[in-house]
């Protein structure tokens, strides 16, 4: 059975219903923007601080709060929800598997892997480390993807596969912040996966990254549902199956690197959003991926607003509140599995 039928109950019946749906997660997504922009443990006004840009008075305390932490933070949890959340999608349709997603998989512990290497070995290169991520995530895709190709596993197995190869990355990243202790000393926000340290010289270069491959990722989404179909309907059409899979899988890396390198180990993002934009938009990725853009943005960023607030003065990393929500989920998927469930 191809993904397609896994999710054969869809809610957007028409192209109206589609694009109304679309239109209303924009407006969740702008409206969680404008949320996490505006609250915080300071008092500072969005209004103050645009009317201060326009006299050109950067010295202003709104101005700085809202334009310098809160502004590139916002940016960063809406680009690592909807990076996180295509991502998602791309690796469950090149796997066939409704279990998979960057975190399950070890893709994103790859990614963390290789960030903490490259602080530990180059601390002072600071620019190569959405790069390094993006190797990490890629290197971890590519052996789950033989591994699932070899062998033919089943999608039980492959998250097993996935779950021991992030067990192994994960001993990897304890043994370098014992060896390198110095280089590596502040790092338990970003295993646990957090904004506190987003700011506009992380977040805006791995935004040159994230942008082109989610601009990408929607040009190019027809082809996911030839591949979602199964080799033999995919090769019919005249996909190239195996070149199209790995590129959409080195697509996927690219999207979960970028994500990782600053906000860190963020699970969940990407098996949550797919399921529930599937349910609301239907499967066809044309449609699938600008809503999982959407709702995997505004996901983030109402998260990290709940992390920033809820327990002011003190934050919580915003990866606790997802993991919080994806490990029920997540259990619930395998049982439905196991038990036959469609």
């Amino acid at each position: 059975m191809n993904i397609l039928q896994k999710f054969s109950i869809p809610r957007a019946s028409g192209t109206a219903d589609r694009a109304r749906i679309i239109c209303l997660l924009a407006a969740l997504f702008a409206i969680s923007f404008l949320l996490a922009i505006s609250v915080g443990g300071s008092e500072a006004s969005v209004i103050d601080a645009i009317s201060s840009a326009l006299r050109g008075d950067n010295a202003e305390l709104s101005f700085r709060i809202i334009f310098f932490i809160r502004l590139p933070r916002a940016v960063g949890a809406a680009l690592a929800g909807a990076a996180l959340s295509v991502s998602g999608i791309i690796i469950q349709a090149v796997l066939n598997n409704p279990m998979a997603a960057p975190n399950v998989i070890g893709v994103n512990a790859g990614a963390g892997f290789a960030v903490i290497l490259a602080l530990a070995v180059f601390p002072q290169l600071v620019g190569i480390i959405p790069l390094a991520a993006f190797v990490g995530a890629l290197g971890a895709a590519l052996v789950i993807y033989a591994v699932s190709a070899v062998t033919g596993a089943g999608r039980v197995t492959v998250i097993l596969v996935g779950v021991a190869v992030g067990s192994v990355l994960t001993a990897g990243i304890n043994t370098v912040k014992t060896l390198f202790p110095d280089s590596v000393y502040d790092v338990s926000g970003f295993l646990i996966g957090g904004l506190s340290s987003a700011a506009s010289g992380n977040v805006y270069p791995a935004a040159l990254m994230l942008a082109p491959a989610l601009i990408l990722a929607l040009l190019l989404c027809r082809a996911l549902d030839a591949l979602a179909l199964g080799d033999s309907v995919a090769s019919g059409l005249g996909v190239s199956v195996k070149r199209a899979r790995l590129g959409w899988l080195t697509l996927a890396a690219l999207l979960a690197g970028g994500a990782v390198s600053y906000a860190g180990l963020i699970g969940f993002v990407g098996l949550i959003v797919p399921h529930l934009m599937r349910r609301f938009a239907g499967n066809i990725h044309r449609v699938l991926i600008p809503a999982s853009i959407f709702g995997g943005g505004a996901l983030v960023l109402l998260a990290d607003t709940v992390a920033r607030t809820a327990f002011a003065p003190y934050e919580l990393p915003v990866g606790i509140i997802l993991s919080l929500l994806g490990g029920p989920f997540f259990i619930f998927l395998i049982l439905r599995e196991r038990s036959g469930e469609r």
